[in-house]
């Protein structure tokens, strides 16, 4: 196999069989200081693809951040077919605030993709952050959790309508998959459009690293790279049962129709049949109880944390099962678990 290329970038590159770590300036401070993200680019020695993983696009959201460091820096990368370009914090300011969005006018980065350098703030950073190390690779994985206040099942969104992103989103052997295109202006999206398949991983919950999602996660980054020749062939995963659930809609969201305090009966990832009581929500006074069940027989792929409802707020994210998908959960959670 061919040597591989110099991964460029505005004010250096990395040559094959390289490791560069870097913090690279994005924007300045109210005081003119430089704010720095922090970039490791790997570029093996090898050709292959150029793969992008990037986390806390929104400050808080930490679990992500952990999967791009280990990959970066734990991992051992001898005999790397392609280049790994890993950004663990891409939102330094909202992270360093402990918060979802840039403190700076609270922007949301991963509306603000592939950014201009002649806009607001947030665009400016995601011009920068985009034409230096998105737009040179071939594919990316960006990690995410869920909002403050609820927990995410392991799942990937991707479009499933682009053959591309379709390859990269199976490859990656979540059990769920949610498709559809994406916002506007977020990272995946924006990348995709640009002829880099591109999927988001959202996972867990805001403010916490959780190993078992973190491993979970690097066991599907390994199958990406597999796939795409970038490691040996045999670690592509398959997940051992797979549903692929339409654009997300306001169908699967159980919302509250009373205010009160909820008690979840059912953890993420649980599989509720119709009519089953899936949260109660009760005054302080335990006086009145509203069961809320589900309308179909489904997974729950998201569910609240923060017990504390007014009408209207979500409390679980559920999508609905064919019936193999089902019969496929059921044997695999019949199974005995090795400890």
């Amino acid at each position: 196999m061919a040597a591989g290329e110099p991964f460029t970038y505005d004010g250096g590159k990395v040559d094959p069989g390289e490791t560069q770590n870097l913090r690279y300036t994005v924007s300045e401070t109210y005081l003119g200081e430089p704010i720095r993200i922090p970039v490791t680019i790997i570029n093996g020695e090898l050709a292959g693809p150029t793969l992008f993983l990037t986390a806390a696009l929104h400050g808080d959201e930490l679990n992500g951040i952990e999967v791009v460091r280990e990959v970066a820096h734990e991992w051992d990368h001898d005999g790397l077919c392609g280049t790994l370009v890993c950004l663990p914090v891409v939102n330094v300011p909202g992270f360093m605030a402990q918060q979802r969005y840039l403190p700076i006018y609270d922007r949301d980065l991963n509306r603000s993709f592939p950014g201009r350098d002649t806009s607001t703030s947030a665009k400016r950073i995601a011009h920068r952050i985009f034409r230096n190390f998105i737009a040179p690779c071939d594919l990316g994985l960006d990690f995410h959790t869920s909002t403050r206040g609820r927990t995410n099942m392991l799942h990937v969104r991707a479009d499933m309508d682009d053959p591309a992103v379709a390859r990269l989103a199976n490859a990656f052997a979540s059990n769920v998959i949610i498709s559809s295109e994406g916002p506007s202006g977020s990272l995946r999206r924006e990348a995709s459009d640009e002829g880099i398949p591109s999927i988001t991983i959202e996972m867990g919950e805001a403010h916490k690293f959780q190993r078992g999602l973190i491993d979970e996660a690097m066991e599907g980054v390994v199958s990406v790279m597999a796939e795409y020749g970038m490691r040996e062939a045999d670690l592509v995963s398959w997940p051992g049962w797979r549903t692929v659930i339409e654009s997300s809609d306001e169908k699967t969201w159980l919302r509250a129709d009373t205010g009160g305090l909820v008690e979840m009966h059912h953890d993420r990832g649980s599989l509720v049949e119709a009519g089953d009581v899936v949260c109660s929500i009760t005054n302080p006074f335990k006086e009145d109880v509203d069961r809320v069940r589900a309308p179909f027989t489904g997974l729950l792929v998201g569910v609240l944390e923060n017990p504390l409802v007014y009408p209207g707020n979500p409390m679980c994210h559920l999508v609905q099962l064919d019936e193999r998908t089902r019969r496929a959960i059921e044997q695999e959670q019949a199974r005995p678990h090795q400890t």
